[in-house]
């Protein structure tokens, strides 16, 4: 056991220094969090400290100065340390804790209960150097324990350390629960890119739960203020929707979703008054970069959302550049009801039921009332009415012929709104308008604001139409990079992947994604294997798809293409009956019912169907161009006028009502 009494005097001992990574910002942002984790850190640290004969000098208040009389003791004492604090992190993601850690061998002095010397010195100097979650040590250190313990050591760039005459040699702990492939101590990638940032969902502390949208609009009006910074990368609203409970750490969800930087806060609204908490963390460390409180009057939100945006832009790490001017404010309305109502909608306008689309239109309808000029308002109509085709509660015809109507009217009151020109765009698009119109929306309205992500998707999609396979390809990987856990764009990711042939990159998508999105991950694992003739292996997936999507148009059309190439012709027809039934409630599913017939062998009848898809504008251009599963069918001359057919413009959108 170490001596319960100390001489006084110099003597050699190893002297170990730890630091809670960002304790200082994590306590302004939330106290009581923060000295809570610091508790269970001390209770975790100390019996450790005392089974390694470690003699605890001093508490920092966020850290400790211990002291051994041997540097194995200590390195042990460490590495056991961080190995401790990881496991517990791995029980408890929601809430870790994580310290740095240096280790120094070299003289001290007593004085009175504490030590002194140039070994505290060098041990406090070093610890800064550890990665969050990692060990340091110094030159002397290290030629002590090399041989005699576990864990590898990477030496450092020699350091010129403050207070200290030469450079010294330090050395990084390599602990053996840390992953191959050059991560620090935390599990990150050396290369996370700080510029990708995540504005996860703002928690609403407001007295009125119905206020719930108030904080989601917060969220979204920060994220498309982020996205006019030049050289960020902004995660899409739909894709840290899923993180609202708060039940993932910083460090989970910046691995999840790939990003350097996470934006977090709350709002708590009461009548006309606001109060805005926010912070902005470095991933890779924990740290809080900057915080802040707001408390304004609700007419000044808009002040508010800029003077975060700027301070979020200035305070990342790293050498990206800090923007030299303001950053770019989005539109704002006369009329602080008419923001309401815009916000309103807009925390529905992804749904993908009926109802709450169709409230998400009645919102901006209502927001338009009162602030007529208001152009996002009716960009964010446009949205809806989209929506509202692709997932068939209107037309086809009558879902392009008002889209185009409200982004047409948002570009005339502002011209450069984004969205509004990327609506245009994709408008464009499902009525397979002039190749040219789209290309030019999607390109003013990605030059406005490059983290559009349905812009950079339907270039992709415009792309792949025409075959053209690098841009197809390049476009759809950048879509799924901002948004990466929105199923569209993960299903749109990897139907690029297996149209270009690179089967092996598709199917490890499809399983990535089998969480985030199941029933597109199943369907392309399903088509993967009726691909390569493994019937069993495929129906094995469409079963999958069936429970959990069993009246889907694609858990339908996988069952019957498969029933069709195994030759089962009675189930495959009946599967084309029930896909009628679903085109009666207006969505058109003419191509899927093609596709049926062409796995039947019946190539009449799959023109026939493919033909009046592009009559009425819902031929999958890109999948019968490209899919593999329909090579055969390019080979014949009607291949052709179909695609001729789906290129005409639409000329009376009326006759589609």
């Amino acid at each position: 056991m170490y001596p319960t009494t100390v001489a006084t005097g110099r003597r050699l001992a190893a002297v170990m220094f730890t630091d809670t990574v960002g304790f200082t910002a994590s306590t302004q942002a939330n106290e009581g969090r923060t000295l809570d984790l610091l508790r269970q850190q001390s209770e975790l640290l100390r019996p450790l400290l005392t089974l390694h004969q470690g003699r605890e000098i001093k508490s920092t208040g966020d850290g400790f100065l211990v002291e051994f009389d041997s540097a194995l003791k200590a390195v042990r004492c460490a590495v056991n340390i961080q190995r401790s604090i990881y496991e517990r992190n791995s029980e408890a993601p929601q809430s870790t804790i994580r310290i740095r850690i240096g280790v120094h061998l070299g003289d001290v002095v007593q004085n009175g209960s504490d030590i002194l010397g140039d070994a505290v010195n060098i041990a406090a100097r070093i610890e800064p150097l550890a990665n969050p979650g990692g060990v340091c040590v110094s030159g002397a250190v290290y030629e002590q324990v090399r041989t005699k313990v576990t864990e590898k050591f990477e030496k450092l760039e020699a350091r010129a350390l403050k207070g200290v005459e030469l450079p010294m040699d330090v050395y990084r702990v390599v602990p053996s629960w840390e992953e191959n492939g050059g991560k620090d101590g935390g599990g990150f990638p050396h290369s996370l890119d700080k510029a990708r940032v995540a504005v996860l969902p703002f928690d609403n502390i407001s007295p009125n739960p119905e206020d719930e949208y108030f904080a989601d609009g917060l969220t979204e009006e920060l994220i498309s203020n982020l996205s006019l910074v030049p050289g960020l990368k902004v995660i899409a609203r739909t894709s840290i929707l899923g993180y609202k409970k708060g039940e993932k750490s910083v460090a989970a969800i910046g691995k999840e979703l790939d990003v350097g930087t996470v934006v977090e806060g709350s709002v708590r609204r009461a009548m006309n008054k606001i109060r805005v908490t926010v912070q902005v963390i470095d991933v890779a460390t924990e740290e809080h970069l900057w915080s802040a409180k707001y408390d304004d009057d609700l007419a000044d939100i808009f002040a508010v959302q800029s003077d975060i945006a700027n301070k979020v832009a200035t305070s990342l790490p790293g050498d990206l550049l800090k923007p030299q001017a303001p950053v770019p404010e989005v539109e704002r309305p006369k009329e602080t009801e008419a923001y309401l109502s815009y916000l309103q909608g807009q925390a529905l306008i992804w749904k993908r039921d009926e109802a709450p689309l169709r409230k998400s239109l009645e919102h901006f309808q209502k927001a338009i009332e009162s602030d007529p000029t208001f152009a996002r308002a009716y960009a964010g109509m446009a949205r809806v009415y989209i929506n509202l085709g692709v997932e068939g509660y209107l037309s086809w015809g009558g879902s392009i012929e008002m889209g185009q109507a409200a982004a047409e009217r948002a570009v005339r009151l502002d011209p450069d709104l984004a969205e509004a020109h990327a609506t245009l765009g994709e408008i464009a698009f499902m009525a397979d308008d002039a190749a040219e119109t789209l290309d030019r929306e999607l390109r003013r309205a990605l030059e406005l604001n490059p983290n559009l992500t349905h812009a950079h998707s339907i270039l992709g999609a415009l792309a792949g139409s025409f075959g053209i396979l690098e841009p197809y390809l390049l476009e759809n990987e950048e879509a799924y990079r901002l948004d990466p856990l929105s199923p569209p764009m993960i299903r749109r990711q990897g139907e690029a992947l297996f149209n270009s042939g690179r089967y092996e990159e598709a199917a490890a998508h499809w399983k990535a994604n089998l969480g985030n999105d199941p029933i597109d991950a199943y369907r392309g694992l399903a088509e993967l294997h009726m691909l390569r003739g493994e019937y069993d292996q495929a129906d094995a997936m469409v079963r999958e798809l069936e429970r959990l999507a069993p009246s889907s148009d694609g858990a339908l059309l996988s069952r019957g293409y498969l029933a069709a190439l195994s030759g089962d012709r009675d189930t495959a027809l009946r599967m084309i009956d029930r896909i009628a039934e679903l085109f009666k409630k207006g969505s058109s599913r003419q191509s899927s019912i093609g596709y049926i017939y062409y796995a039947l062998g019946d190539t009449d009848r799959f023109f026939e169907y493919m033909m009046a898809a592009a009559k009425n504008h819902t031929l999958q251009a890109v999948r019968v161009r490209l899919c593999p599963l329909y090579a055969a069918a390019r080979r014949d001359p009607r291949f052709v006028m179909m695609i001729i057919q789906a290129g005409r413009p639409m000329q009376a959108s009326k006759a589609h009502n």
